[in-house]
């Protein structure tokens, strides 16, 4: 098979080279903050979803920041496939011009989630059986929480700086916020060295907390003063957990899912140039991670996954990256149920790789 590789962590790669793949030990299923590069797992989504393979003994946890959070909101819905190809329908069409604002672009982006999240279906995802959700934030500190333009310049250039020295002098300027759903907060939110704070979803701050969960520095308005959660302005939650910044499992055997775009995992948003930033190793111990092969995406329209700066490149033609986008996503459509395919037939143990 040339369209997907699969890596795994020290000890999910001995679970599989034992026995195989098991859905019921997936505990975890991490969402990065990717911006468009996410529709690429819009296929593997919607397999699970289809075919209900994550939560069946026990719930799972969605973890996501920005779009990660957004793909995930739509998991524990009433209609969850329903709502996830709302979303995906949404996020393709929406289009931007020359004149937008952070402001205007908030605007937009609440658009979207009005689209695909029902206010009366809430209650239902906030006592999920089968999913429960964590999703992040960033709650700017100081002059970084600023929505002047020089001034929000100058915190995020400070934060740059002080984040090249030192990854952990980036709390001076942002503290993680999770947001999540269930009787207890997340396993990963107890341990020590969680340096965050977390805050139950409930209807008031749910959509809030989705919307502020993907709010750029820049280039979205941050949302100000959540209820439940302490006064602030929050923003984009992967500035802190950008692809996978944490350790999600609670026991060797558990397992964490990730579905990515590309082979490199990032921690922070702030680490991308950073090419010798990454998680740490006990982070990726219990990960599994599915993503396209190079070949594959020599495939995508322009030989690329979508991102964010398609907007600018078709600016005056937003025509073409709509195309451009549904072709993805089409293309992309069958990865789940090759996954499955290589899972069924015990094919995974010999095509899985060490991380």
């Amino acid at each position: 098979m040339d369209t997907i590789r699969i890596k795994a962590g020290k000890f999910v790669y001995d679970i599989i080279k034992d026995g195989g793949f098991d859905f019921d030990r997936v505990t975890t299923y991490v969402g990065p903050a990717v911006g468009p590069r996410w529709l690429v797992a819009s296929g593997f989504d919607l397999t699970l979803l289809q075919n209900e393979m994550l939560g069946k003994s026990n719930p799972v946890l969605l973890a996501g920041s920005s779009a990660g959070a957004w793909r995930f909101a739509a998991w524990p819905q009433p209609e969850p496939v329903k709502s996830y190809r709302k979303l995906m329908d949404a996020y393709i069409s929406m289009q931007y011009n020359r004149a937008d604002t952070p402001v205007t672009i908030q605007q937009s982006i609440h658009n979207i989630i009005n689209s695909y999240l029902e206010d009366d279906a809430i209650p239902f995802v906030l006592t999920s059986k089968r999913y429960r959700l964590a999703i992040a934030t960033a709650r700017a500190k100081h002059i970084f929480a600023s929505d002047g333009w020089l001034r929000q310049h100058i915190g995020l250039g400070a934060a740059f700086l002080f984040n090249f020295i030192n990854h952990s002098w980036l709390k001076g300027f942002v503290q993680q916020v999770i947001f999540y759903t269930g009787p207890r907060p997340p396993h990963f939110c107890l341990r020590n060295g969680f340096n965050g704070q977390n805050i139950p979803l409930n209807e008031a701050n749910f959509k809030y907390a989705v919307l502020a969960s993907g709010a750029i520095p820049l280039v979205i308005a941050g949302i100000k003063n959540i209820y439940g959660a302490p006064n602030g302005v929050y923003r984009d939650g992967g500035l802190i957990d950008y692809h996978l910044n944490q350790k999600y499992a609670a026991k060797n055997e558990d397992i964490t899912l990730l579905f990515h775009h590309q082979e490199r995992v990032i921690p922070g948003w702030m680490d991308k140039k950073l090419r010798y930033r990454r998680p740490s190793y006990n982070a990726l111990e219990n990960i599994l991670m599915i993503y396209p092969s190079e070949n594959f995406i020599r495939k995508f329209p322009g030989g690329k996954v979508p991102d964010r700066k398609d907007f600018k490149t078709f600016v005056d033609d937003p025509e073409t990256r709509i195309k451009n986008w549904r072709r993805v996503v089409e293309l992309c459509a069958p990865l789940g149920e090759q996954f499955l395919e290589l899972v069924e037939s015990g094919k995974i143990r010999h095509l899985v790789e060490r991380m």
